[in-house]
């Protein structure tokens, strides 16, 4: 076997890995746009329960 059947045997081999490699970076993509979201969700969750306690406590001492 040549170094050129050796080189066409290793660029075979690439392109089949090639739509397996794709999927498999667009599957982590998505893994990671998901857990950026569902990070963001949490914070203005945290957020916004940090504000109504402000506004209880605003409250409360308004009415003490």
């Amino acid at each position: 076997m040549g170094i050129k059947d050796q080189f066409q045997d290793k660029a075979e081999q690439l392109k089949a890995q090639t739509p397996q490699a794709r999927e498999d970076v667009q599957e982590e993509v998505s893994d990671r746009r998901q857990q950026a979201q569902d990070k963001a969700r949490q914070r203005g969750q945290q957020g916004q329960e940090q504000a109504q306690d402000a506004a209880q406590d605003a409250r409360d001492r308004f009415e003490d």
